[in-house]
């Protein structure tokens, strides 16, 4: 590295949310920047930013996410803090990130992605088809909410809000019988167990950008671009054009019930998506395929046709 590399004394200063979750991959991008540039623990530091999202006076009271703002509920004071240069880089969630960044700030590297399937978590069902009419499912997800009612419609679906942690207290509590939970979250927190398994994407699409990691920084700061440079996952950066191309096209968010994926096979990249009533009344889906390059534009043109077969009210929830 070059004299402006990190040190103890001016460390790179990683702004996270406070979850486990959140640290895990707060820290996962801590050692790959210690590996790609052989620097020490000391030459970072993480520093902890609380959310709207996290309030926990909303989480113990189970406010759906939907009443408090949708868009950056997970974001916004995290990069409030980067602008103005409390920290140097962030790390997030990228299913949590609005499709737009703030004004001086680039969102241009992301980690290999992760598991992108949701996980069914029960202590004593197998999985969605094998509860009994009226059984509570638990998610604080519209996506989720609306994907299990249109394939179940004689469940219940309650609010199901907070942390991996605080959601399997609540299943323990009785809350629901069931919650879903993303494989990846599980993975990163090597808890895996607790999945009685994964969801395929055929019987449940997961949300856009699903197990990826970005990183985000400030434009004009050369230092953290170098840096985080050997981090980029070339094929996750390419899925995520298309899926969140898709998702700017709908005007979504993480609180829209809009799913999708993206799978790179050979020189093309594969594209689902679809959209939902929050009740699970209908749904629209469409797929298609181009070359790897044309994913933003691929993403666009699903979002276009979705559009342009979906009734006039369909999109009066977003």
């Amino acid at each position: 590295m070059n004299s402006h590399a990190p040190t103890p004394d001016t460390p790179l200063k990683i702004g996270t949310r406070g979850s486990p979750l959140a640290l895990a991959q707060a820290h996962e991008t801590r050692d790959r920047l210690m590996a790609a540039h052989d620097l020490p623990e000391a030459a970072f530091e993480i520093a902890v930013i609380k959310t709207t999202g996290d309030d926990r006076s909303l989480i113990d009271a189970d406010r759906p996410l939907k009443e408090i703002g949708n868009k950056g509920l997970f974001t916004k004071e995290i990069e409030e803090a980067m602008i103005a240069g409390r920290i140097d880089i962030a790390v997030h969630s990228m299913k949590d990130m609005p499709t737009e960044q703030p004004a001086g700030l680039v969102l241009d590297c992301y980690l290999p992605r992760e598991d992108t399937r949701d996980a069914f978590v029960s202590p004593r069902v197998a999985g969605l088809a094998d509860l009994a009419a009226g059984q509570v499912v638990g998610t604080s997800s519209l996506r989720r909410r609306a994907q299990v009612l249109a394939a179940r419609p004689d469940l219940k679906v309650v609010e199901f809000r907070g942390n991996v942690q605080t959601r399997l207290k609540k299943l323990e509590a009785g809350v629901a019988d069931c919650p879903f939970l993303a494989m990846a979250g599980l993975r990163r927190l090597e808890m895996v167990h607790v999945a009685r398994g994964p969801v395929e994407p055929h019987e449940m699409l997961p949300a856009i950008a699903q197990g990826a990691i970005g990183i985000e920084r400030r434009a004009d700061d050369a230092r953290a671009a170098a840096l985080l440079a050997p981090l980029n996952d070339t094929p996750t950066t390419q899925r995520l054009a298309a899926e969140r191309a898709f998702l700017a096209a709908l005007d979504g968010s993480c609180e829209t019930p809009i799913a999708g994926g993206a799978v790179i096979d050979g020189d093309e990249i594969w594209l689902r998506g679809e959209i939902l009533r929050p009740d699970g009344s209908e749904k629209l889906a469409e797929e298609g395929r181009a070359p790897i390059a044309d994913g933003a534009a691929l993403g666009r043109d699903l979002a276009a046709r979705l559009r342009a077969r979906a009734p006039s009210d369909f999109f009066s929830w977003l």
